[in-house]
């Protein structure tokens, strides 16, 4: 029997010009993920504050990387503005998703909560605004958060969390725990959600570190082992200037994969002066 040959055979001209435009294609669609990349990254940055306040015996630094392969990169947040009442408020959260439509929310979030607390300056009380805020804007996303205001009259932070992970504290005396105060759910989820405030004297020297969960939980590193790694970190480093404990912090996301972006705040806080 002959075997016939095909009447279409692919030559080898059909081979290469094929494989040269499916290249082409993923040329072009990497580089317009990369685009993306890079819009978010600009984005976020430029959403994040310059500066940061502080007063005579506290002094706030901030610090923030996108995550490690590039792609997961808008969520999260720190910010830092003085109150009508006196006081300082600070602010740091994570935004559901990792991309440009996350950035976006983000900043909606930062100026939501400064638009809230120039009338409202209890922590749970700026927290419940910014979720009905959020809420009425009817979008799909949501965010974690946590909010302290720091009275440097009666020398305590106040502070509310909204889903957040836990801050880590320690004083130059070797005391460290986390501060694990009650709060409720993520911001623009739930109509008429409450957020409990918990008050901190500052009794002795030390830090009081927030950070987003990019900071402490990876692919195969549990949360629990992140925060671990953290409390060493700050118990070591409580008596460091915030700008070198933060960047030690954020080192931590090295350990975990750094799969997500991560924020990390840090108020490094004398002890109560005398009545």
């Amino acid at each position: 029997m002959t075997r016939r040959r095909p009447s279409h055979a692919v030559s080898a001209d059909d081979l290469l010009s094929t494989l040269g435009r499916l290249t082409a294609q993923a040329r072009e669609g990497a580089e317009l993920q990369q685009a993306r990349v890079e819009l978010a990254v600009a984005l976020q940055r430029k959403m994040l504050p310059a500066a940061l306040p502080a007063v005579p015996g506290l002094r706030v630094a901030a610090r923030y990387v996108p995550a490690r392969d590039g792609l997961d990169i808008g969520g999260d947040w720190y910010d830092g503005f003085p109150l009508s009442d006196g006081t300082l408020g600070y602010s740091i959260g994570d935004v559901q998703g990792h991309d440009v439509d996350a950035a976006a929310f983000m900043g909606q979030i930062r100026i939501g909560l400064r638009a809230v607390a120039n009338t409202a300056t209890d922590p749970g009380e700026v927290l419940r605004r910014a979720n009905d805020l959020l809420l009425s804007m009817d979008s799909a996303l949501f965010a974690t958060c946590s909010f302290v205001c720091f009275d440097p009259v009666a020398w305590e932070l106040r502070t509310a969390r909204a889903g957040h992970v836990a801050a880590v504290w320690a004083t130059d005396d070797g005391r460290y725990g986390f501060a694990e105060d009650e709060g409720g759910l993520p911001l623009g989820i739930q109509p008429g959600e409450s957020y409990p405030v918990t008050r901190h004297r500052l009794t002795r020297a030390g830090a009081y570190v927030l950070l987003t969960d990019g900071v402490i939980e990876g692919p195969t590193f549990p949360l629990d082992q992140g925060l671990d790694q953290v409390a060493r970190l700050v118990r070591e480093g409580a008596d460091a200037e915030p700008g070198e404990l933060a960047a030690e912090v954020l080192k931590v996301a090295e350990l975990t994969g750094h799969s997500d972006d991560a924020a990390v705040l840090v108020l490094r806080h004398d002890a109560a002066p005398p009545p």
